[in-house]
């Protein structure tokens, strides 16, 4: 039995599976990052205008939270984007420390032109698979993720 076969029989190294796709993550972000700046945005900035997509008035906490960042992180990006005519901060009733914040015209007309990016780029890689190893691959990553979850006692 040659090399290959042999390599084929027995069971993946999971730090190889784990490492490769570290790697593809790293060369997705690279690509993502490269097409977003073509069009104005860094990929912070569109991590957090086109979560306002979904979540208009969100604090910057709830951002935080949902971003997988500290406060500081959003705060020092709000301002830039406030700053670049993106975003507005509104004053939410009852609450003098925080804010709401909402995307301008423009932050709205930016943050749709990049979900129209990251989808072609999607389409183009993650899309050209047949359906059903996308279907594998989401169980798969499901499945890690609960994994992870465990392991870090989150649900």
């Amino acid at each position: 039995m040659g090399d290959k076969a042999a390599r084929r029989d027995e069971a993946p190294d999971p730090t190889r599976v784990w490492l490769r796709f570290v790697r593809l993550q790293q060369r997705l972000t690279t690509a993502m990052g490269a097409r977003l700046r073509a069009i104005g945005l860094s990929i912070p900035q569109f991590d957090l205008i086109s979560t306002l997509t979904e979540r208009e008035g969100a604090t910057q906490q709830e951002l935080a939270e949902r971003l997988y960042v500290t406060k500081g992180n959003v705060s020092g990006l709000v301002d830039r984007l406030v700053e670049a005519g993106l975003v507005e901060r509104r004053a939410i009733p009852g609450d003098r420390r925080s804010h709401a914040l909402h995307l301008t015209d423009k932050g709205r007309e930016l943050a749709l032109a990049g979900l129209a990016v990251q989808a072609d780029y999607v389409a183009q890689t993650l899309g050209s698979l047949p359906p059903s190893d996308v279907a594998e691959l989401e169980r798969i990553v499901l499945s890690w993720r609960g994994a992870a979850r465990e392991l870090d006692g989150q649900s």
